[in-house]
């Protein structure tokens, strides 16, 4: 405890609250930034890092099965789970590790333990047998969120996991049945079904990825498909049993055992333990309430990220941070979620933005589509990867694009090219002008706008309108 008062305290050390730590002592601020776990939050030791990891083991497996098409001959390949599971260990050590330095260097103190409040500006920490206490004048939440753990499913973190647990596992599981079909379970889905699992998901919705585009899910249906993995919609798993075999699943028509079932169901805000009420934080539903500067129902309480039960992304927590800090300093800024990318690691891996085609027509925007397939690019041919398309959604009267989808071959990538145009209000006739590199991945994006006007060179028998 090198100080006792501060100018801003961060609670919570996820890509939320290290990042609002250091935007702080950016400008000066005298900050502390105070975590029960390690720096980096879920997102680095549970989640976007970790299963990041092993979806580039679960690559690799994939494009090393597709050898022999560019003149290797490697026989038959072994794989050792335990050892991409130490490997995905080093990555997310040596991340953290660069988090410390970073805040080291700003001069942030890091301080270890569960924060309470006491009140609006002071607040307890309690370590292992002993409690110490800060002041600051602004304080920002940023505890982010827990996975949802439905209590008529006996979460045992042994055999039924969460995706906190399954990332602790040392052995690859035979079977794995995932419950919930969304980004979360589609991509340890894929991850598992690529490393030689036999895998099952079980979705309650109609379709998986309930929230994606349409005709980009029909292609991950079409490559779970490919790889084995059974997928059940429309369907709920009326029940997990424990037995001395594995757990026997109950859903549907089904009664089945698997070696190991991951639960994947959504996340909750960690607002718990908090003490808000003794400062007049509103919560609702476990979400701690903000306005669009991120302001809590007590002035001098920002809060960011998954606690406030908006958009569950790193990099909008990060965003946030940017904004909470800039007003608990002094300032007016506001936060705009207009264009919100986003990407999900299935096989192939999804980039998203804006409005979809149907949610367009739920709006009452007319719009014209621009579609362009990996198979007519030089550059996924000669890579291998020729699976997937982009999608670019335009509004027809001013052709200014106001949505993207794309399934393929570094769709996360290039998801933000479309980003960085609609932030700047472009519309799709002003992209598909920009020369872009060739032979390149990102002409797929060129021609998927070109495509909008009918305009896409390599793409027949389309009319220009």
């Amino acid at each position: 405890m090198p100080k006792t008062e501060y100018d801003i305290a961060i609670i919570g050390g996820g890509p939320g609250g290290y990042v609002a730590a250091i935007r702080a002592a950016q400008q000066g601020a005298c900050v502390c930034l105070i975590e029960s776990d390690r720096v980096g939050g879920t997102c680095l030791n549970r989640g976007c890092i970790p299963t990041k990891a092993l979806y580039s083991t679960a690559l690799l497996r994939e494009r090393l099965e597709k050898a022999d098409e560019h003149g290797f001959s490697l026989g038959d390949i072994s794989f050792d789970y335990a050892k991409a599971v130490q490997r995905k260990d080093s990555v997310v050590g040596q991340l953290v590790g660069g988090i410390e330095q970073l805040l080291k260097s700003q001069g942030v103190d890091v301080i270890k333990g569960k924060a309470s409040f006491e009140d609006k500006n002071r607040i307890c920490i309690r370590q292992p047998g002993v409690a110490a206490r800060i002041q600051a004048k602004n304080i920002v939440i940023a505890t982010g969120s827990v996975p949802a753990r439905p209590k008529v499913l006996p979460i045992d973190g042994k055999n039924i996991l969460t995706s906190n647990e399954i990332l602790a596992i040392k052995e690859l599981p035979k079977s794995l049945l995932v419950v919930g079909g969304g980004y979360i379970g589609c991509e340890f889905a894929g991850i598992f079904a690529a490393l030689g699992s036999q895998v099952t998901i079980v979705e309650a919705l109609p379709q998986i990825l309930s929230l994606s585009d349409r005709q980009i899910v029909r292609e991950i249906e079409k490559s779970f498909k490919e790889k084995g993995v059974a997928v059940h919609v429309g369907t709920a798993v009326e029940a997990l049993e424990l037995t001395d075999d594995g757990v026997r699943a109950t859903f549907g028509e089904n009664e089945q055992l698997f070696e190991k079932v991951l639960v994947a169901v959504g996340r909750v805000p960690n607002s718990s333990g908090l003490e808000l009420e003794a400062v007049g934080v509103v919560v609702e539903n476990g979400a701690i309430k903000v306005d669009s500067r991120m302001q809590t129902s007590t002035p001098n309480i920002y809060a960011i990220g998954d606690v406030t039960g908006g958009i569950q992304l790193a990099h909008v927590a990060s965003y946030q941070a940017g904004v909470a800090v800039t007003n608990a300093l002094g300032g007016d800024d506001q936060c705009d979620y207009s264009v919100v990318p986003s990407a999900i690691f299935t096989l192939p891996e999804i980039g998203q933005v804006g409005l979809t085609e149907a949610e367009c027509k739920e709006k009452g925007i007319a719009v014209d589509v621009g579609r362009f397939a990996f198979m007519a690019s030089g550059k996924a041919l000669c890579d291998g990867e020729s699976r997937g398309s982009v999608k670019i959604v335009a509004e027809k009267e001013s052709g200014r694009i106001v949505g993207a989808a794309i399934v393929g071959e570094e769709a996360s990538a290039l998801i933000s090219e479309i980003a960085v145009a609609m932030a700047h209000g472009l519309t799709a006739a002003q992209l598909g002008k920009v020369i872009h590199a060739h032979p390149t991945l990102p002409e797929i994006v060129q021609e998927a706008a070109e495509d909008v006007s009918g305009h896409a060179v390599h793409k027949a028998g389309r009319k220009k309108r």
